[in-house]
């Protein structure tokens, strides 16, 4: 995917892309975590959380590799659920795992909000 980018895209940019890619990964990952321990993991509002937020950080990628005048609102958008969804996560904080997709959705959200300084 990284091939698709083109060479104006900024250093900034590409610092979010990647975020973006690592927080849809981990969310993806922690989506399967969660359904083999069952339980209270099994939560219905943090799943689709999880869903909800790996699909935004995609798109969000999407978005900015195509050089979207959208990209700068889905930025923003994609913060908003990446630290919604690190709120959910940081809910169980006594497993590492959830910590672990916590602290991407963080990074996630820390780079796309810095994309809203980003000239158009």
């Amino acid at each position: 995917m990284m091939m698709m980018m083109t060479k104006s895209m900024t250093n900034e940019m590409q610092m979010c892309v990647n975020a973006c890619m690592e927080c849809h990964k981990m969310c993806l990952e922690t989506m399967t975590y969660c359904m083999t321990k069952g339980g209270k993991y099994m939560d219905i509002t943090m799943m689709t959380m999880l869903r909800d937020c790996a699909e935004m950080c995609m798109m969000c990628t999407n978005m900015m590799m195509a050089g979207s005048e959208f990209s700068d609102r889905t930025c923003m958008l994609c913060a908003e659920m990446c630290d919604r969804c690190a709120i959910t996560c940081e809910k169980m904080s006594d497993d590492s795992k959830m910590m672990e997709c916590a602290a991407a959705c963080r990074r996630c959200a820390e780079s796309c909000r810095s994309m809203q300084m980003m000239p158009v």
